[in-house]
């Protein structure tokens, strides 16, 4: 079907052939239903069909299955015979069996190539919410961070901002007369949910050679898009981390791809697999500001589809941007689950030739109800649809086969090997030994000064007062200010970065083009 992929079709008691239209597939959308109705298989076969039109995909794979996009699917067996059944059901002549251009990635760098970021990337307002602070201690947060941003000291890793911090906690009577209240409580809070990370062996996720956006959207030599994939089975069981980790890839997409108005098709597809992570416990302000990315971020080309198990679990604000949908069965076992049965139903354009509601509740796996935009965008009317067979592996690839494609993949030389470059830690630690080696002279010369000059030291030191001594050598000129001595110390170490004022985007990150 020429500008569009098709999801599937039906026979008796189902509506027309169903596509996806790839001019409107940058207006987001939703796959939903309980577990086990089918929402992996939707997710592949829309990531397939989306590589075939040469559009870059980017997805998380929870459970492991979604790694045999890597490996065709079978031309043999029980398995093709069901799949054959139904192809000819929907009228699809060819399944067309065949192997993506498969990248994995992995924050542990362990079934994947590491994926990583700065501490500066990630920004204080999402590391505020992976953390979990409150208010005064995501301010305290906020004053480290501009610190580190007026003064060129660069955050990269977790030791960084651990450095920073403490520095920041022996200074906080000179930062609270310049930024505002820096408690000790508050500095020990952060550094405590630091070493929380730590204990989690999340620190691989901070640090460089940091992820490049262009890797995610490139296309093979024969214009397939690439299919990127990141292993998240393990992700999965530090749940903040994992909404707070896709959250950053998506402001990242948002602030770093220009313009490009109402494209032909999408420069990338970003499906947010369980998604209800991101919203569940997010304060106002950080969903404001999701809904925020969610509405801007198509025209930078992104198209963005939520998987979860309901549409209950999206904000109605975010939900009503989502044109495209695929509901699998949702159950309704409960009050609550009626409640979201009916909330399903509600947002679909109806179809005089059945209940929604009852059609959401009835669809067997692999069935779902389906909407898609139409021309000029208009909400297509809702149809029960007999979702496609995929042409790919249904189940996860062996350890070997993994290991296989990522020997091949080309980014191991680019990202398999960190590098640790001079950062704020490395510049604190120099300056906290020039400043105990400044110490141990002073105190070397006072013991060897005659002694008027010893209790002028020492009446100095006790009482703060600015002595003026009438000597040959003259007035002493005034101190120079905490700020003007912090900024030239730092400007020796760092050339060239500090003074800059580095611009954060919507969600706190770093631009990548400042």
């Amino acid at each position: 079907m020429a500008g569009g992929i098709f999801i599937g079709g039906g026979g008796e008691g189902y509506g027309t052939p169903q596509e996806l239209l790839l001019k409107y597939a940058n207006r987001h959308g939703m796959i939903a239903g309980a577990t086990g109705t089918g929402k992996t298989v939707t997710l592949q076969i829309m990531a397939e069909a989306f590589s075939r039109e040469g559009v870059p995909v980017f997805l998380s794979d929870v459970k492991g299955d979604l790694s045999g996009l890597a490996v065709a699917g079978q031309a043999e067996g029980d398995l093709h015979e069901a799949f054959s059944r139904r192809a000819a059901t929907i009228g699809l002549e060819d399944i067309g069996y065949q192997a993506y251009p498969v990248v994995f990635w992995d924050v542990f760098g362990r079934q994947g190539h590491p994926v990583r970021t700065t501490v500066a990337e990630m920004g204080p307002l999402l590391l505020a919410q992976l953390l979990e602070l409150t208010e005064a201690q995501e301010g305290v947060l906020n004053i480290a961070f501009r610190v580190a941003d007026e003064e060129g000291l660069p955050l990269l890793d977790l030791k960084d901002l651990q450095s920073l911090l403490a520095w920041v906690g022996e200074n906080r009577a000179e930062l609270s007369l310049r930024y505002g209240n820096v408690s000790i409580a508050s500095v020990g809070a952060i550094q405590r949910g630091l070493l929380t990370l730590e204990n989690q062996g999340i620190t691989g996720m901070f640090g460089e050679p940091a992820l490049e956006i262009d890797d995610l959207m490139a296309t093979e030599a024969d214009g397939r898009g690439r299919i990127n994939i990141l292993a998240s089975d393990k992700l999965m069981q530090a749940p903040k981390l994992y909404a707070t980790f896709l959250l950053w890839l998506l402001s990242e997409l948002f602030e770093t791809l220009p313009e490009v108005g109402d494209p032909d098709k999408p420069k990338l597809v970003f499906f947010f697999d369980e998604a209800h992570l991101l919203f569940d416990d997010a304060p106002k302000a950080l969903l404001d500001k999701v809904e925020q990315v969610a509405r801007l971020i198509r025209s930078k080309g992104v198209g963005v589809y939520f998987v979860s198990q309901s549409p209950g679990d999206i904000p109605e604000d975010i939900l009503g941007q989502l044109g495209n949908r695929v509901q699998h069965a949702l159950r309704a076992y409960t009050a609550k689950d009626r409640r979201n049965l009916k909330l399903a139903a509600e947002t679909y354009r109806d179809n005089p030739r059945f209940d929604t509601a009852d059609a959401i509740r009835d669809v067997g796996v692999g069935e779902a109800v389906t909407s898609f935009l139409q021309k000029k965008g208009v909400p297509g009317v809702v149809e029960r649809t007999l979702i496609r067979p995929p042409s790919s592996r249904m189940g996860p690839l062996s350890d070997a086969e993994r290991a296989q494609i990522m020997q091949a993949s080309g980014m191991g030389a680019k990202y398999d090997a960190t590098v640790d470059r001079d950062s704020a830690h490395e510049i604190l630690k120099r300056r906290a030994a020039q400043a105990a080696a400044e110490a141990e002279a002073a105190e070397a010369a006072e013991e060897e000064a005659p002694p008027a000059e010893r209790e002028y030291r020492t009446a100095r030191r006790y009482t703060g007062a600015r002595v003026s001594r009438s000597s040959s050598r003259g007035s002493r000129g005034n101190s120079r200010s905490f700020g003007e001595a912090m900024g030239k110390m730092v400007m020796d170490e760092l050339t060239g970065t500090t003074g800059k004022k580095l611009v954060r985007g919507i969600l706190g990150s770093l631009f990548k083009g400042r």
